[in-house]
């Protein structure tokens, strides 16, 4: 199977945990594409009914419309039943990074709200330690983008601005910095609360004590990683 082809298994199999009644988290990414276009087919063919789907980004947005799935915000539905989303990392003990595709503060905004979140991923995400591969996203203001940088160089990392002279602006209106740690991260619990301390940090990619399964697309069909609902 094409890589492409994994990852709409592994976005397929999330859909089968779609009821109908149900409030959606819509993640952002290549990955989640796919369950949204199954989503829509769904609810076309009058298969799944009465959902709300909640959008991480403006293009999950626009994907959605297109299939006329009813749309909220979260301060609209508050309590999520359950979020589909990717990951660009993710460890054994279902830790993630996420925000490569630009969409990690409303990704976990929605992903705090949801009673149980699906990750979907090929198995090429799957990593010993977090930051092996993938940076973590650092969301800031556009404004904060040099003191955000010095305090990350202070946490013994590498952050780059995202788009360079010409920086990348999230849905938010704010720039990205990507933060690389050689070697990996060795303790991401502790850089997280280090990042969630820095005043100049909208949001970031580590996503700790989040995902209650992780679906993984491998050539030998799929497997199911699951820790269980957080509530």
């Amino acid at each position: 199977m094409s890589a492409d082809e994994l990852k709409r298994a592994a976005a397929w199999a999330a859909v089968e945990r779609v009821r109908s009644g149900m409030v959606l988290g819509l993640g952002t990414g290549s990955t989640t594409t796919h369950a949204i276009h199954r989503l829509g087919e769904l609810w076309q063919r009058g298969a799944l009914c009465d959902l709300v789907g909640i959008p991480t980004s403006e293009r999950t947005r626009a994907l959605a419309e297109q299939y006329r799935l009813p749309l909220a915000t979260l301060a609209e539905k508050p309590r999520v039943d359950l979020a589909i989303d990717g990951a660009d990392e993710v460890d054994a003990n279902l830790e993630l990074i996420k925000g490569l595709g630009g969409a990690l503060l409303r990704e976990k905004e929605v992903a705090r709200a949801a009673a149980e979140l699906v990750i979907i991923v090929d198995e090429g995400k799957l990593v010993e330690r977090l930051g092996t591969r993938a940076p973590v996203p650092v969301e800031v203001a556009l404004a904060d983008v040099e003191r955000a940088a010095q305090r990350l160089r202070a946490l013994g990392g590498a952050p780059s601005l995202r788009g360079g002279a010409t920086p990348y602006v999230t849905d938010n209106g704010n720039a990205i910095l990507d933060f690389h740690v050689a070697g990996g991260i060795a303790d991401p619990a502790a850089l997280a609360a280090a990042l969630d301390a820095c005043a100049e940090v909208r949001a970031h990619g580590l996503f700790l004590g989040l995902a209650s399964e992780v679906i993984v697309a491998g050539q030998h069909g799929l497997r199911y990683l699951r820790r269980g609902p957080r509530r």
